[in-house]
């Protein structure tokens, strides 16, 4: 009877107990990998589902955007609802001037100041909730969230009632727009923040 050839058995042994790996790595991940966040900007969520997410603050990026790890993944989110003027100028800064016609200057420093509040507010290591509406990604692919505070206040309202930020909707995330309005129009009338000195 012909002996196999030694090479053969070994490579029939690494070969399967390749196989064998490869198959537990693949199970492991799909069991430890973290839930999905929809991709597609045009994605929608249903209202009566889970629209919370917990988060870990990793940096503030500008007044309205935050970078931040859910379920271990990096994510910037953009605050729902509300604008803040932007802390550098780029191109959307030079819209807002033009919009706006408020020195350019003026426009930069209260962006600086809607992003250092924000920073007083979320030190890296925060932990905030998330709640997302009905479209969860913009055309940036940036998470759009309403985001909450460990002692619960909701940071986008918060910004609108300290007069760093402006009601700034888009449907279908229109959740909290009355809401915001009102916080608004009071800050303006107040002449809160940026109300009583660069849009007055």
């Amino acid at each position: 009877m012909p002996k196999r050839e030694p090479y053969r058995s070994w490579f029939y042994r690494y070969f399967w107990a390749f196989i064998l790996l490869a198959f537990i790595f693949v199970i492991y991940r799909v069991l430890n990998s973290p839930l999905p966040i929809p991709e597609d900007a045009s994605r929608e969520r249903d209202r009566t589902s889970s629209n919370y997410l917990e988060a870990v603050v990793l940096k503030v990026i500008d007044g309205d955007t935050l970078l931040v790890l859910v379920n271990g993944r990096k994510e910037r989110v953009r605050l729902i609802g509300i604008d803040t003027p932007e802390s550098s100028f780029n191109r959307k800064a030079r819209r807002d001037v033009q919009r706006f016609k408020v020195a350019p200057e003026d426009m930069i420093e209260a962006g600086r100041r809607a992003k250092e509040f924000v920073k007083t507010l979320l030190k890296p290591g925060t932990k905030v909730k998330l709640e997302l509406d009905v479209q969860v990604r913009d055309k940036y692919g940036r998470l759009l969230a309403y985001v909450y505070l460990p002692d619960g206040r909701m940071l986008n309202l918060l910004l609108v009632e300290r007069g760093l930020a402006r009601v700034y909707t888009f449907p279908p995330n229109v959740k909290y727009t009355e809401k915001f309005l009102q916080a608004q129009e009071k800050a303006r009338e107040r002449g809160i923040g940026f109300w009583g000195e660069i849009f007055k």
